[in-house]
């Protein structure tokens, strides 16, 4: 969660940083504040330093409230991403000229060209698994062995059935249109003229249930066919004439 903020600055050990563990954490908040934020005096750190102190959580809520930081002391994860985004900011706004002209990584001479943005993903990072399976328990969408498969199942889902025209049109009433029941044929009779209407209701409902699955079939149908459809033809194996 934390990683790429540390490792932009320069944090001696980005991949390994555990914010549940109370001294990585402890350490990660002074060493912000020494090197980076900075918000602080040095005479005036010596509450925050004092890792070992059972008042240390106490230096800590003043330190967040000096900093004006929207979060408090029982939100630590979200505080101490706030915290990042502070010294990264800082860290910029002291070396402008040394970041002002830099590249991003997926930079390319393709710049006109479409690029997929799952080629550039790292599909054995823990983080990503961790993440591509959170969002498929979530849209109840099946697992799978390849986890780029299944971001894609979700990007598809979300596209098709999240997207704010998809939302407009579920969230949109339908209205019922009147149906003459005496112009419809049961095709038998119970004896009772009550039980005959409910039946040709039952029928009717049936029928439009039908309607529907048969629209989520054809749904499903092209969805599969635009995850395995190949059309590609290499005409130069064509032959016409003997």
């Amino acid at each position: 969660m934390f990683r790429r903020k540390l490792t932009a600055l320069d944090y001696h050990n980005p991949n390994g940083f555990d914010c549940t563990d109370e001294t990585q954490f402890r350490n990660c908040i002074v060493w912000l504040e020494d090197q980076k934020i900075r918000h602080y005096k040095i005479e005036d750190r010596g509450n925050l330093r004092n890792i070992p102190s059972s008042d240390w959580p106490k230096a800590y809520q003043k330190y967040l409230q000096d900093v004006n930081c929207p979060f408090g002391v029982q939100e630590r994860q979200e505080a101490v991403d706030w915290l990042l985004g502070l010294a990264v900011r800082y860290e910029y706004g002291d070396n402008v000229e040394k970041y002002k002209n830099c590249q991003p990584l997926a930079a390319s001479s393709n710049s006109d060209r479409a690029v997929d943005p799952l080629v550039n993903l790292d599909s054995n990072s823990p983080d990503f698994k961790a993440g591509v399976t959170a969002l498929a328990n979530i849209l109840k969408i099946q697992r799978h062995d390849d986890y780029l498969v299944m971001l894609k199942a979700i990007r598809i889902l979300i596209q098709e059935r999240l997207s704010p025209e998809a939302i407009t049109k579920a969230n949109q009433n339908k209205e019922g249109v009147p149906v003459a029941l005496d112009k419809h044929i049961l095709g038998f009779d119970t004896g009772d003229a009550t039980l005959n209407e409910a039946a040709q209701i039952l029928r009717l409902l049936h029928i439009e249930e039908l309607r529907e699955l048969q629209t989520k079939i054809n749904e499903a149908i092209v969805a599969v066919q635009a995850i395995i459809a190949n059309p590609k033809t290499d005409h130069r194996l064509g032959k016409v004439g003997r």
